[in-house]
């Protein structure tokens, strides 16, 4: 496997550079190369070579990622750093370091890659420091970083943490697809359909089209073109409209069909009545989502991207907060974000004039009904000679995620009867109850 065996040159390459620190520090009278002339392996082709190759990573960070690796994949090599200092009877302080709680081995922390890449030099130290701030490449992509330590600790000793989707890609060589839980409340959502089953006013579909060219080309307008001074890196749209109109499907299908995954936000686990952990869930979503190339669903996103209310107490306060906290890291994202509502004047103004594009979903015309009803059915169902599906598109105004609805009542009644025929006054009883959802009559 070609991940294995560059993994397996990364490792003796930092091993070396291990070996060669410990015997420079704990012994001074020995002449050893610096770390930094121990050149770093030649790598093949795998994922994580493509990956060192394409950011242009340098030796010292090349080497941290190692260095985080290391206890997933080779944990006794850095039992040597459980090495007991005499004079303490305890560990080196400066080998850092920490137990886990099921894990047996020396789990590395910052310190330890300062102890690695920098010794007991100062100022080498400081430029170790950099490599864990918000800003740079490591935290940004979000390949690692150090896990928080109480205010009164050192930065430095929070554990090397290697994100997941990286931990993943550089050992299986794939793409991680996070599942849904508490820490990642969204699921990828796809769609077996395709453009031809989406019934939408040409107008609705031009401005789709424009969301898909972002996709395909915004990459190249913002670096080629040289573009990204003067253009903010994402997309985000509302879609607004009632429901069963297309809103979920279209974001399905533009996932589908430019190669992009689609995560439906659950708005439930994200909103919090605790001041300030509604802003920490959705971080956690922003920041595994950034350079993903995903899609972000908001559903029903009224909850969350609602009008600021009047300042009448703290409540108000924070909520209005955690609206200019979305505000800000949406416009920070580099994906594209899809918002969808069933009214437009529920979303606060001050997305909408953020927003790259609001579209429209319609309630479909009779025609586009009839197209609906018509390609509703499985193929292998006739339908009773009395139906008109034209007459039931004119007659009813409904919705195509409502037409489905009734297509699939219909459906598992000639089904209850051990037939293949779809009766009509199955259809209209279909068409009762859906009404009697939305308080309407026949």
């Amino acid at each position: 496997m070609d991940n294995a065996r560059d993994l397996e040159a990364e490792i003796e390459w930092l091993a070396q550079a291990l070996d060669v620190r410990l015997k420079a520090y704990f012994d001074t009278n020995r002449l050893c190369p610096a770390v930094e002339e121990i050149a770093p392996p030649s790598l093949g082709d795998s994922p994580y070579a493509q990956f060192i190759r394409q950011h242009q990573v340098p030796p010292a960070v090349r080497m941290v990622i190692a260095l985080a690796l290391i206890p997933h994949i080779r944990p006794q090599l850095l039992d040597v750093l459980w090495t007991r200092n005499e004079a303490t009877q305890r560990g080196f302080t400066e080998l850092g370091g920490v137990h886990g709680t099921t894990h047996g081995g020396f789990i590395p922390t910052g310190e330890t890659a300062a102890f690695l890449l920098a010794g007991d030099d100062l100022s080498a130290r400081f430029e170790v420091t950099r490599l864990f701030e918000g800003d740079h490449f490591l935290a940004r992509h979000n390949v690692l970083h150090l896990a928080p330590t109480s205010s009164a600790e050192p930065i430095l000793s929070g554990a090397l943490t290697l994100s997941r989707e990286y931990l993943h890609r550089f050992t299986t060589g794939a793409a991680r697809k996070p599942t849904f839980s508490i820490d990642f409340p969204a699921r990828l959502i796809e769609t077996r359909l395709d453009w031809e089953h989406l019934v939408l006013p040409a107008s609705t579909l031009e401005q789709l089209e424009e969301i898909r060219h972002w996709i395909r080309h915004g990459g190249t307008l913002l670096d080629h073109w040289e573009m990204r001074p003067k253009l903010r890196p994402g997309f985000t749209s509302l879609f607004y409209g009632p429901p069963g109109t297309g809103k979920t499907l279209s974001a399905c299908l533009l996932g589908k069909h430019c190669g992009c995954d689609v995560y439906k936000i659950d708005l439930s686990l994200i909103i919090s009545k605790y001041i300030g952990e509604t802003e920490k869930n959705l971080a956690r979503i922003f920041d595994l989502a950034e350079h993903k190339g995903w899609i972000l669903f908001f559903d029903e996103a009224d909850a969350l991207f609602g009008r600021r209310t009047r300042v009448d107490d703290s409540h108000d306060r924070y909520a209005n907060q955690e609206i200019s906290f979305l505000l800000q890291r949406i416009e920070d994202f580099n994906g594209v974000v899809i918002l969808a509502s069933n009214m437009k004047s529920n979303i606060d103004d001050a997305f909408l004039r953020r927003f790259h594009s609001v579209i429209h979903f319609t309630m479909p015309r009779p025609a586009e009904r009839q197209r609906i009803w018509r390609n509703a059915f499985s193929p292998k169902t006739t339908l009773e000679d009395r139906i008109d599906l034209g007459r039931l598109a004119e007659r009813y105004e409904l919705a195509g995620g409502t037409i489905m609805n009734v297509v699939r009542y219909s459906s598992l009644k000639a089904l209850s009867r051990s037939e293949a025929m779809i009766r009509l006054e199955d259809m209209e009883e279909g068409i009762r109850r859906e009404l009697m959802k939305e308080g309407r009559t026949l």
